[in-house]
């Protein structure tokens, strides 16, 4: 029984602000790339169908789910994942999540504030109704929601 070969190509992309030359399968995951192969792990995977959020990045200025991008689609890209947010001190949204109780097992929290900093790069003052679109595209099983909208409110007064 002969297997059939992945091809693997050679992909130039920053992360977090850095170049990386990988050598991976054409078809292996942005996610999985971020997890096995650069130790990002902030970087959550559970629904692997693009339908939680858990595993939102940034992606050339757009909120991404990394499950659904395969490697060939990351050349030259720009990406930005939840370690990039905060250097020496929290970033104000982690500061608001914490201040506000918005988690709980803290498994969809990178990509609630990765989806929450693509809203606020783009606009200063969100209304209502844009933080629950921006949010849209992510689930909470634990909080109901309550303490991350209070999180963007606290950042509304800051």
């Amino acid at each position: 029984m002969e297997t059939k070969k992945t091809a693997v190509q050679s992909v130039n992309v920053t992360i977090n602000g850095k170049l990386e030359v990988l050598q991976v399968p054409s078809t292996y995951r942005l996610v999985d790339i971020l997890r096995n192969r650069l130790n990002l792990t902030g970087t959550k995977i559970s629904c692997e169908i693009g339908r939680c959020g858990s595993c939102s990045v940034i992606m050339d200025g757009n909120l991404v789910n990394s499950c659904l991008i395969m490697a060939y689609q990351i050349e030259r890209a720009e990406i930005h994942t939840i370690e990039s947010v905060s250097s020496d001190k929290l970033h104000p949204i982690q500061e608001a999540f914490l201040e506000a109780g918005a988690l709980q097992c803290g498994y969809c929290t990178p990509g609630m504030i990765m989806a929450l900093k693509t809203l606020l790069d783009e606009k200063n003052k969100p209304n209502r109704e844009e933080v629950l679109q921006a949010l849209s595209g992510n689930i909470c099983r634990c909080t109901g929601y309550e303490g991350i909208l209070r999180a963007v409110d606290l950042l509304e007064k800051k």
